[in-house]
């Protein structure tokens, strides 16, 4: 394997704080390594260095190989609001963009020179082609209203655009910030799919654990300012961390057993002493810096306690709403039980958001009956995040709510001492929370919501911009959670972890219930999906041109002739079941870019035949 990325000790700090130190690494062509490690410890400061955004303190060097190209998706998208997804995509598409944008104000304008002098540009530089790759990347994506501004996008789907232009520039080496961020469950499965059979090499930060299992091969680590690879997917990196762990704490337990005996003789009489070895003498100094090593890890710890919670939590009787123009609940009904753990999945745009705000009483019903138990108390974890004062610190954000929290066990716990169990030290409660990390203000806007102590937990997003570690944490408590739980999230594995319940947001208001787990829903629908599909086909018509009303007048055809048109008949069922396979295989949203390219290739060449041996068949029926 030929080696693309070298890199050799490079460092970073900020202030008196080392994320990590002097670390070298090499990456092969074809792997696919995903970057973990908590919160503010340096993971999208190392994919910056790498993509040329930031660079290392102290020197250190940075080196791509066999000059390949290399894309950056970063975590923060910035785009311009006034250009259409059409036009955005158009100027990242670097010397082509200026014939393709040309081309299409010619159009606009009407000017018949100047239409023609963009269409010679756009013969010379293949911008043809290009414009159709585009649009079928742009579709793959599920963003059809090219013209819409990008002003007028949800979050997921800017990063769906900011995705399109990534993919489009078909690189060899990718570095991905939390790709999946703010992205529906179907787009992620078809990045998935598309990071899975693509060729590239990669370099990617993610929390989603499924995702990571599924499309990495390695995984590699930062603990402690260090750098630690392992070979194989999640799950195995894991088992490897831990026998890892246990091989340098039997290392550490060595070395302090080993640094008593020699205390003792450093120790020892000043007599003895001026004839000591002075290499023993380093060894002891060498010894005493390994033996106070220590491996405890850090963890957010979650204990509060839960409110009592009565019979009635929410009940929805014929609820209906309609948002911007659309419709969001179509006569909606509902009763909410104890125990319940629901969880919310569908595509951008479709209501889930406006729901949960909805349940949560921020906003009300065109229609239709909401009522809530007098004991219901809901925490609201939203996607926009916390909201503070200017200025405001740490410490005053939480004593605003309470000077004490309740614990699952009923005794007080006071804020600063809550704050640290959800790893904000000291020196931190007096800085403001505008410079925290979006992983920091994420978990201090969760630490808001809990210490509330809720029966009813409403969680919109949870798992965007917190770490492996801590949702592993968030998870454990949402199992032991007492009261009522409702989760928008996607992330398959943290849904499979918290939830039994899915309601599924179909858009035009219709919400379909189904009891079970995330990956159980969408077993149920891959098969329901394959019958579909298989109905599909089954129905397709021929594409077989009608023989015209019998004419006893038209010449007999010779033996060759009837020969051909038995042949041409069975050329056509045969090249119409294909057509109608590739354009079944083309909507499903799950392809690859090259594979869409393919296909859309094939069906050219299909339709063209089709016409032709349809013109042959209608000359041998005259």
């Amino acid at each position: 394997m030929a080696s693309y990325l070298q890199v050799e000790n490079i460092s970073k700090s900020y202030g008196d704080r080392t994320l990590f130190r002097g670390i070298s690494f090499n990456i092969n062509e074809g792997d696919k390594i995903a970057l973990v490690a908590p919160n503010g410890t340096g993971k999208s400061s190392l994919l910056k260095i790498l993509a040329g955004i930031d660079s290392s303190d102290h020197g250190g060097e940075v080196k791509f190989m066999r000059d390949i190209r290399v894309a950056f998706l970063d975590q923060n998208t910035s785009y311009n609001p006034d250009n259409t997804i059409f036009e955005e995509v158009y100027s990242r598409m670097s010397n082509l963009s200026p014939a393709l944008i040309e081309y299409e104000r010619a159009i606009e304008s009407g000017d018949t020179k100047r239409i023609e002098s963009a269409m010679a540009v756009m013969d010379a530089t293949d911008g043809w082609s290009i414009e159709q790759n585009i649009r079928q990347v742009l579709t793959s994506l599920k963003l059809t209203r090219m013209n819409q501004p990008m002003r007028e996008l949800s979050g997921g789907e800017a990063k769906r655009v900011v995705l399109a232009c990534m993919m489009l520039q078909n690189a060899d080496f990718l570095i991905m910030d939390e790709p999946t961020n703010h992205l529906d469950i179907d787009i992620i499965e078809y990045l998935e799919g598309y990071l899975q059979r693509s060729r590239c090499t990669l370099l990617m930060v993610t929390h989603d654990r499924y995702f990571l299992d599924r499309v990495c091969n390695t995984i590699m680590e930062i603990d402690r300012g260090n750098l630690y690879t392992y070979h194989g997917n999640y799950t195995s990196y894991l088992e490897k961390r831990e026998e890892r762990y246990t091989n340098m704490q039997a290392e550490i337990d060595k070395s302090r057993n080993l640094m008593r005996r020699e205390l003792e003789w450093i120790r020892s009489t000043p007599q003895a002493r001026t004839g000591k070895a002075r290499y023993r003498i380093n060894a002891f100094y060498d010894l005493k810096e390994r033996a106070s090593v220590s491996l405890a890890t850090s963890n957010v710890e979650i204990d509060v306690a839960t409110s009592r919670l009565g019979r009635k939590i929410i009940d929805c009787t014929d609820v209906n709403l309609q948002f911007d123009g659309r419709k969001m609940l179509d006569n909606f009904s509902y009763k909410f039980t104890r125990g319940e753990r629901i969880g919310i999945v569908g595509n951008n745009g479709v209501g889930k958001t406006t729901f949960l705000n909805l349940m949560a009483d921020v906003i009300k019903p065109n229609s239709g009956i909401i009522e809530h138990g007098e004991t219901l108390r809901i925490g609201y974890y939203s996607q926009r995040g916390i909201t503070f004062k200017p200025e405001q610190t740490v410490l005053e954000c939480v004593q605003e709510i309470a000077d004490v929290v309740k614990a699952s066990d009923g005794h007080a716990i006071s804020a600063t001492t809550y704050l640290n169990r959800f790893l904000f030290p000291h020196d931190t409660f007096n800085k403001r929370i505008d410079i925290l990390s979006g992983g920091e203000q994420r978990r201090l806007y969760l630490l808001t919501v809990l210490m509330r102590n809720p029966n009813m937990l409403i969680l919109d997003e949870p798992t965007n911009d917190l770490d492996i570690m801590t949702l592993n944490v968030l998870e454990e408590y949402l199992q032991e959670f007492k009261g009522c739980l409702l989760i928008v999230s996607h992330d398959r594995y943290f849904l499979d972890k918290s939830v039994d319940h899915i309601f599924v947001f179909e858009g035009e208001g219709r919400i379909k219930d189904f009891v079970g787990k995330y990956s159980e829903y969408r077993e149920f629908m891959k098969e329901r999906e394959a019958e579909e599909r298989s109905k599909q086909r089954e129905a397709t018509p021929s594409t077989k041109p009608q023989p015209r009303a019998h004419d006893t007048s038209r010449r007999k055809l010779s033996f060759k002739e009837q020969r051909e048109l038995e042949q041409i008949e069975k050329d056509l069922d045969m090249l119409g079941s294909e057509r109608a396979t590739l354009e079944t295989e083309l909507s499903s949203g799950t392809l690859p870019y090259d594979r869409i390219t393919t296909i859309s290739k094939r069906i050219e060449e299909l339709m063209a035949l089709i016409d032709e041996k349809e013109m042959r068949w209608l000359e041998l029926n005259e």
